[in-house]
């Protein structure tokens, strides 16, 4: 049996560089590394403890991914980043983000709040939270 380690999520985005901004600037991630090291881009990545997002643009990733070349970008599901003091991130976040879905605390035991990146991918940041 396998033994699996990382999961890193790969997306395509139309702007490498925007993306960085966005997932550093305006939800606190890290900047990685890029390729090149200046812009404009065809790789870059960001990282918070031990999550790791990877970029692509678009027209570099699917010379290397040809069955990607007809699909949009954006994802028909959503990244789930488990975190602490999701109140005060969703706070934080008021005004500098499209939040999709509200901050709610779900049957399932977790608060959580969904938005949307520059690319039109869903992302839901959760804590786990006591049940009454």
């Amino acid at each position: 049996m396998p033994h699996f380690k990382k999961l890193t999520p790969n997306l395509l985005v139309a702007d490498v560089a925007r993306s960085l901004a966005f997932y550093a600037d305006v939800l606190g991630f890290s900047r990685g590394m890029t390729v090149p090291d200046a812009p404009p881009f065809v790789f870059g990545s960001v990282t918070s403890d031990a999550v790791e997002i990877f970029f692509n643009e678009t027209a570099t990733a699917v010379k290397e991914y040809p069955a990607l070349a007809d699909r949009p970008i954006g994802a028909s599901g959503t990244m789930f980043i488990e975190m602490d003091a999701v109140e005060a991130y969703h706070t934080a976040l008021q005004g500098k983000v499209t939040i999709t879905m509200p901050l709610v605390t779900q049957w399932y035991g977790l608060k959580e709040f969904a938005i949307v990146d520059p690319d039109g991918y869903l992302i839901t940041f959760a804590e786990r939270v006591q049940q009454p």
